[in-house]
């Protein structure tokens, strides 16, 4: 049966009458709902080797080691470690070299209004490899814990059947998450591939994959190419973010950043404490006419790596989207790094939904949790013209909301600008770069250089 067609009985009944395949469930949180898929579907004495499910902490504690957080990548990983190790020293005597040994591990919060969790899956590819490892991160989105926990199974059984029948289509494995589920239901956020199943994988693409393919809204890794979760990164720091193409990153676009950093520091809520600093790339920004390169997005990619920047793909088209996703995961004040041509964006009052309260409701998205833009100012290059936040020129009948968010700081222009780096566009850099003129050197921050150079990225020509 094609895997598009199978409904998830028959995806855990197909590994129950795999005799490959043999191994623990161990869950925390919202019940056994993966195991109990494989002793419905009948046949789970070929699979299931244990099930364990340590709800008390104190017992947790015992078995994994303290913790924490019980839900968190700690604790799995943890349960993954301990589960295989001891699967390996009671029945690798008897059964290594005919079976595929696995773990599966959950640990998993329900609640009324959303749940939240990690799954992963550590496996032989084939028996007597080292073992794989996925692990990805969940939101369930239900508003009854019970349909939640129906979710969770689902999802859980869905990963081990990629695991062992899709290891070598990662993408086709991700959208398999989501069988039999819908994206109303469930969110996967942060996707991990490791061992020798996915040696050349890179972690990178998988996040852009998970938003390519409507699994999130927003993934991200970090300068070192490791998927990274949402809450692990942001819980309770303070955020600045940069929206931008990056391609590649100049001098200018660097400058920006780090104008808006020295004043968002300055923030009395702030206390000079550093925040987090994200750059974002949207799909919008990724999207050619011939759709998304992804050797051209993975150069994107090593540009930011090598200034040591942590990366955010998103499908926000709208920034006040962004702001309220990040109010998710942080009650800390967040600013906004941007070139004064994008104010433009903000007030147009077509990018808004009605259904969202329109203009107001977006920014009142926007500017919560503390919000500030700090805006750097922009040259246009055909008139001349240059554009700050006393000039910019709002609609009238929006003057007065304008005027008020100036004044009390939601929008403070930079004044510190370097007007040598205000001509300096990404595309006329770009088409130096590949034509072998290395003037562009003078355009791009050093770092950028030599890992442009080093790389050969963006086409580059010596």
């Amino acid at each position: 049966m094609a895997n598009e067609n199978l409904d998830t009985n028959q995806k855990a009944q197909q590994i129950n009458l795999d005799a490959r395949r043999y191994g623990t469930f161990a869950e925390i949180g919202a019940g056994q709902e993966v195991a109990r898929w494989f002793f419905r579907a009948g046949g789970a004495a070929g699979t299931v080797a244990k099930t364990i499910s340590a709800y008390d902490m104190a017992v947790s504690d015992a078995i994994y080691g303290p913790t924490d957080y019980y839900v968190s990548r700690q604790r799995l990983r943890a349960m993954l470690d301990y589960e295989y190790d001891l699967l390996l020293e009671r029945l690798d005597k008897t059964r290594g070299g005919k079976t595929a040994f696995f773990v599966f591990a959950n640990t998993v919060a329900t609640r009324r209004e959303e749940g939240q969790g990690w799954l992963g899956i550590r496996f032989q590819a084939e028996s007597g490899s080292d073992p794989s490892e996925i692990i990805i991160h969940v939101r369930m989105l239900d508003k009854e814990t019970v349909r939640q926990q129906e979710a969770l199974g689902v999802i859980g059984v869905n990963l081990l059947h990629g695991a062992f029948y899709l290891h070598r289509e990662p993408e086709a494995l991700i959208r398999s998450l989501l069988d039999n589920l819908t994206w109303e239901r469930v969110e996967v956020d942060m996707i991990r591939f490791s061992g020798p199943a996915f040696g050349r994988l890179d972690n990178r693409l998988m996040a852009l994959q998970l938003v390519r393919q409507g699994l999130t809204e927003a993934a991200m890794f970090t300068a070192h190419g490791e998927a990274a979760q949402w809450a692990e990164v942001l819980y309770k720091k303070p955020v600045l973010v940069q929206r931008g193409s990056f391609h590649p990153v100049t001098k200018a676009t660097l400058d920006v950043l780090e104008r808006a950093l020295e004043r968002f520091v300055q923030e009395p809520e702030l206390k000079g404490e550093p925040p987090v600093v994200l750059m974002e790339m949207t799909l919008r920004h990724l999207t050619t006419a011939d759709g998304i390169d992804e050797g051209n997005f993975l150069n994107r990619a090593d540009t930011l790596g090598a200034l040591g920047k942590t990366v955010l793909i998103s499908n926000f088209r709208r920034f006040h989207r962004l702001a309220a996703y990040l109010s998710r995961y942080t009650k800390r004040p967040i600013g906004l790094a941007l070139g004064a041509s994008k104010l433009a964006e903000i007030f147009d009052e077509s990018f808004y939904n009605e259904s969202e309260g329109g203009l107001l409701g977006g920014l009142g998205q926007l500017l919560k949790n503390q919000a500030r833009l700090y805006v750097y100012p922009h040259l246009n290059l055909d008139s001349g013209r240059m554009i700050t936040v006393e000039e910019f020129p709002v609609p009238p009948h929006l003057k007065h909301l304008y005027t008020h968010l100036v004044e009390n700081r939601f929008i403070q222009g930079i004044r510190n600008s370097n007007a040598s780096l205000l001509s300096i566009r990404s595309r006329d850099v770009m088409a130096r770069i590949q034509s072998g003129d290395d003037s562009w050197e003078q355009l791009v921050p050093p770092p950028i250089v030599e890992v442009i150079k080093r790389g050969r990225l963006f086409g580059y020509r010596c």
